[in-house]
C-alpha cells in the first residue's frame, strides 16, 4: 500500500519493487473510473497541421466536435523533446529515497507527488508524478547535487517552447470564439499580481510496468482543470477518452504530435462550444515504463471566469454556466469529487 509520510501525507509506493499488486491499488470493475468498457478499435482524433493556412478553422472545429486534437509541425524541436524525455527518464529512475527529498508537501507546488486525483478515490493509481513550475533548480539540486544544471537548462528550455506554443494556441482559440485581442489580454494576464509567478505547470508522469495490469489504473477518469493541456507521450499505449455512446475508446496518437485537450475553463468561457473531455490512462501489457509530459495552461487564480456569449445565435446568447473565480472553482471541483462543470451548470 501507499506509505505514510511522517507529517501524515500519503506518498507514492515504490512501484518498481512490487511483485504483486497490493490491495490499495486494486480497482473494482464496478468503479465508474475503471470500467473496462472499451472499443476494440483504436480511435484517431483530428490531426491539425500548425502550418496549415486554415489552422484557425481546423482547431476550432476540432475543439467543438472532439474537445481534443493532435497538433503536428508545432515548432517544439524534436531534439529538445528527446532531451527532455531523457531528463524525465533519469528522474524517475532515481532511488525512491532520492525522489522523496523533493516530496510535494502542503505549502509547496512542485516536486515528487502522487496524482492529484487520488483524494477523490479510495484506491491508489499505478502512477508517480513530478510537478515543475518555473525553474526546477531547487528540486533538481536535491536530486542531482553535483550535476543539476544541465537538467535544469533542458527543462527550462522545454517550458519556454511550450509556453510560446500555448500563447499562439489560446490566441487562435479565442479568435475562433470571437474574443478580441484586447479582451483576451484583459482575461488572461498570466502573471499573478500577488506572487509574480506565471500560471503554467508541467506535470511529469511515470506509469511503471505492472505484474497484474488488469487490476490497476494508471490515471482515473477526469477532466483537466485548465484552459487546455498539451501532452507528449513517450509511448502510444494507454490513453483513452470517454464517448457517451461507445464508452471508453483507446486512442492511436501519432508519435510526432502533441495531444491538445480542452480543459474546464475553456468549456466555461466558450459556453459549452468547446468540451472538456473526460479521459484516463490504463496500464498495458508491457515491460517498459510509459511516461508523459503534460503542460497545463491555467488562467490566473484571481480571475473571474464566465461564459463569453457573443450573439452569433439565440443559443449562445444565454449562459449555460455560472461564472466563478478560478481559485474558488478548484474548491468546488474538489468538493464535487472532480465533477466541477456539473456544479456550475445553470
Amino acid at each position: 500500500m501507499a506509505e505514510l509520510h511522517p507529517i501524515g501525507l500519503l506518498t507514492p509506493l515504490d512501484l518498481g519493487t512490487v511483485k504483486a499488486v497490493p490491495e490499495s491499488h486494486v480497482w473494482s470493475h464496478s468503479d465508474e473510473s475503471s470500467q473496462k468498457i472499451e472499443s476494440a478499435k483504436l480511435v484517431s482524433i483530428p490531426v491539425v497541421d500548425f502550418n496549415d493556412d486554415n489552422v484557425l478553422e481546423l482547431i476550432g472545429k476540432a475543439c467543438e466536435e472532439w474537445g481534443m486534437f493532435q497538433l503536428i509541425n508545432h515548432g517544439v524541436p524534436k531534439t529538445l523533446t528527446a532531451e527532455t524525455e531523457e531528463v524525465v527518464r533519469c528522474l524517475f529512475a532515481l532511488p525512491q529515497s532520492q525522489k522523496m527529498k523533493t516530496l510535494n508537501v502542503p505549502g509547496t507546488v512542485s516536486g515528487y507527488c502522487m496524482a492529484r486525483l487520488t483524494k477523490h478515490h479510495d484506491k491508489m493509481m499505478w502512477h508517480e508524478g513530478f510537478n515543475v513550475i518555473g525553474s526546477p533548480v531547487d528540486d533538481f539540486k536535491k536530486l542531482w547535487p553535483t550535476d543539476y544544471q544541465r537538467f535544469c537548462d533542458i527543462m527550462e528550455e522545454y517550458q519556454f517552447k511550450m509556453k510560446d506554443l500555448a500563447d499562439k494556441l489560446i490566441s487562435l482559440m479565442f479568435k475562433f470564439l470571437g474574443i478580441s485581442d484586447e479582451e483576451m489580454v484583459k482575461k488572461l494576464s498570466y502573471i499573478d499580481p500577488a506572487t509574480g509567478k506565471p500560471h503554467l505547470a508541467l506535470r511529469l508522469n511515470s506509469f511503471p510496468p505492472c505484474p497484474e495490469p488488469s487490476k490497476v489504473i494508471g490515471m482515473a477518469a477526469h477532466t483537466d482543470t485548465s484552459l487546455f493541456t498539451m501532452l507528449h507521450q513517450t509511448r502510444r499505449e494507454g490513453l483513452q477518452i470517454l464517448n457517451e455512446k461507445e464508452g471508453w475508446l483507446p486512442l492511436a496518437p501519432r508519435s510526432d504530435a502533441l495531444i491538445i485537450n480542452i480543459g474546464d475553463f475553456l468549456q466555461i468561457i466558450s459556453n459549452g462550444r468547446f468540451s472538456s473531455l473526460s479521459h484516463r490512462v490504463m496500464i498495458r501489457e508491457t515491460e517498459k515504463t510509459t511516461m508523459s509530459m503534460a503542460y497545463f495552461f491555467h488562467p490566473p487564480r484571481h480571475l473571474y471566469v464566465a461564459p463569453y456569449c457573443k450573439p452569433l445565435s439565440e443559443t449562445l446568447q444565454t449562459p449555460i454556466y455560472k461564472g466563478v473565480n478560478v481559485k474558488e472553482y478548484f474548491i468546488i471541483k474538489a468538493k464535487a469529487s472532480g465533477k466541477g462543470i456539473a456544479a456550475l451548470t445553470i
